[in-house]
């Protein structure tokens, strides 16, 4: 069976890397985007270019219209049989007291509203309720979810919460209809997220305090989710791999 695969927030860091590690694995890939056109349109280029089957798809998968929008246009490709929610932000590194309604329910809206719909949508064409033979979903959440993010993005350490919670119940909801959920936490990861943090060298300030002694690249984290979707992990379902080198 043809493999398809959507993986949002793909132009950059690991949701790149996720992109280009499943297309080496066989993968109609389907890079989604929501501004970087030019870097999402380049590495969907590469991959084409390397013998892979990828197309970049801009959308904001945090408003509803435009995940249905999204979806409609892959099942002109194929019956998507993955889905790899990577969409996450954060916003500059301050305490609560200091936060912003408007800054916590973006955050909240893009990290995990968006996980929602790309599961309910991916579910109407996966589940064997609705017709289809099944699939697998892999959630990006985070070590801060475990770890609250204090003093820093306590906002984005609670979006990645609710990720963790979803991916349990939805796992349960449908494992009998043929869908895995899954969940990876990445953690001290090399990507560019943390200079929109504030902070680009967060993860070298943070390395002795880390068992490993380094930090994570993406294409460690992007291993890791293939495996998820891969048959080689079809009995696992409702689980989480830690990512963060001990910590």
């Amino acid at each position: 069976m043809k493999k398809v695969v959507l993986v949002t927030g793909a132009s950059r860091g690991i949701g790149a890397a996720t992109a280009k590690h499943l297309s080496e694995a066989g993968y109609t890939v389907i890079i989604n985007y929501r501004h970087n056109a030019d870097k999402a349109e380049q590495l969907a280029a590469q991959l084409t270019q390397d013998g892979a089957t990828a197309m970049a798809i801009q959308a904001d998968v945090s408003q509803e219209n435009e995940v249905v929008q999204l979806f409609e246009q892959i099942d002109k490709i194929g019956p998507i049989t993955a889905l790899v929610n990577n969409v996450g932000i954060l916003q500059k590194q301050m305490p609560l007291v200091q936060m912003s309604a408007q800054r916590i329910n973006h955050i909240l809206t893009t990290n995990v509203t968006s996980c929602f719909l790309c599961c309910r949508e991916a579910l109407k064409r996966m589940s064997t309720d609705f017709g289809g033979k099944g699939g697998a979903i892999v959630n990006v959440s985070s070590a801060a979810s475990r770890i609250g993010g204090p003093g820093e993005y306590i906002d984005y350490a609670a979006s990645k919460g609710a990720v963790d919670t979803l991916t349990t119940g939805l796992s349960v909801e449908v494992a009998a209809q043929g869908v895995r959920v899954n969940c990876v936490r990445p953690g001290f990861i090399y990507t560019d997220m943390h200079a929109d943090g504030g902070e680009p060298n967060r993860v070298d300030r943070l390395t002795p305090l880390i068992p490993m002694k380094r930090g994570g690249t993406p294409h460690e984290v992007a291993t890791a989710i293939a495996w998820l979707l891969s048959e080689e992990a079809s009995y696992v379902t409702g689980s989480f791999i830690d990512l963060a080198g001990g910590k």
